[in-house]
């Protein structure tokens, strides 16, 4: 099956009833205290630092729905990670009347870009992948008081056919411009490949570029996840999926000086290992923490982790990997605060988690996801880092 068939075809709360049958046999929740009682997928999480005296909050935003319409649900903490309150919701009419909404992402601005003003916070989607015909696109949505209250901004792209957009990513490259990631299924010569694309005001995105196409049509790089490490250099995290490989959706990193400059999209990236050769498979994303110095910490955690040899591991579902060297070398395992029984590969348990470090470096912060029964719920928790 072709990376994210599963949660694109089942984003629509009717299409997911249907197949939460097949895994409610099966099905406990994660540990963890539950952010929402009902569906929370795709979790992301950003800690305030340019938001003045709210800074230091934690805002989250899951993919919900409300009867057929997807719904951001936007989630604010003011004790570190302990609580969550819900405190805005974004509505895209686009995304109504099971048009679908896949993949959203949190973003604050760290400097002003166009009108755009420090601390605004971007909320972006894939929207539209299950109309008839369908065009998708990726929209974006503004805040400018913490996440309360939402409106429309800007359309990053618009497929030119009915294959698909996926997984936004944001970031601000070093000429001050925001960049927006994200995976492109609309180019007839690849079965998916990381573009990116860049804007001065927030509204006119151009420059499109691939970031990683495989010289192989059918691979296919995704979700994109990208941070500034604290000498400068941008991290990038992603998969690629490659049928019939022990590395199928494996996690890989590349690295860029300024943010915009990816260099040959053909090269595929390094795929992060233990000293004994584990490795995540799917939904990798990352964090960084300031400490120790003076390369701070890449937290990295993927949805299945694997042995050398391509078994399971044993400690699969509760493992975030860690390095010091900037992402050079071996990593380190240590254990995730949110323990997902045995994930597979589905749209759910530990499905794209989120990660946060706390701002002391001492402990690390997680939302992920997992069945309650039928439904697809999140859990957040906090554990030493």
């Amino acid at each position: 099956m072709k990376r994210s068939d599963g949660i694109r075809k089942i984003l629509v709360v009717v299409k997911m009833l249907v197949l939460s049958i097949i895994f409610c046999a099966a099905a406990n929740a994660a540990n963890g205290t539950l952010l929402r009682n009902g569906t929370g997928l795709y979790p992301r999480a950003i800690r305030l630092e340019h938001s003045g005296t709210a800074n230091g909050r934690i805002i989250a935003g899951i993919v919900t729905f409300s009867q057929t319409n997807g719904l951001g649900a936007i989630y604010e903490s003011i004790d570190n990670g302990a609580g969550f309150t819900q405190i805005g919701t974004v509505a895209d009419s686009q995304a109504a009347d099971g048009r679908g909404l896949c993949c959203a992402t949190l973003f604050e601005m760290p400097r002003r870009v166009g009108k755009l003003q420090t601390g605004t916070l971007l909320w972006a989607a894939s929207i539209g992948q299950d109309t008839p015909n369908r065009s998708m696109t990726i929209r974006v949505w503004k805040s400018n008081d913490q996440g309360r209250n939402w409106s429309y901004l800007s359309t990053v792209a618009a497929a030119s056919n009915t294959r698909g957009l996926w997984e936004p990513e944001f970031s601000v490259d070093a000429d001050g411009k925001l960049v927006c990631h994200y995976a492109d299924e609309t180019d007839a010569r690849y079965s998916q490949k990381l573009v990116r694309v860049r804007t001065a005001n927030g509204r006119n995105w151009v420059g499109y570029n691939p970031t990683v196409a495989s010289n192989l049509s059918s691979d296919r790089p995704g979700m994109p996840v990208v941070r500034k490490l604290p000498n400068g250099t941008y991290f990038m995290s992603y998969e690629i999926c490659a049928a019939g490989s022990q590395f199928n959706c494996a996690a890989y990193y590349r690295t860029s000086a300024d943010g915009w400059n990816w260099g040959d999209p053909g090269y595929l990236g390094i795929r992060p290992e233990t000293d004994d050769g584990k490795y995540f498979r799917h939904a990798p994303t990352i964090a960084l923490s300031s400490t120790p110095a003076p390369n701070g910490k890449i937290l990295l955690i993927g949805q299945i982790l694997y042995n050398a040899d391509g078994t399971k591991a044993a400690d699969n579902g509760r493992t975030i990997f860690t390095n010091t060297n900037n992402g050079a070398g071996n990593w380190t395992e240590i254990a995730a605060p949110i323990a997902v029984a045995n994930p597979f590969d589905n749209y759910c348990p530990n499905y794209s988690s989120t990660l946060l470090s706390a701002t002391d470096g001492r402990s690390v912060f997680e939302i992920a996801t997992d069945y309650d029964g039928s439904v697809c719920k999140a859990y957040f928790g906090s554990g030493q880092l």
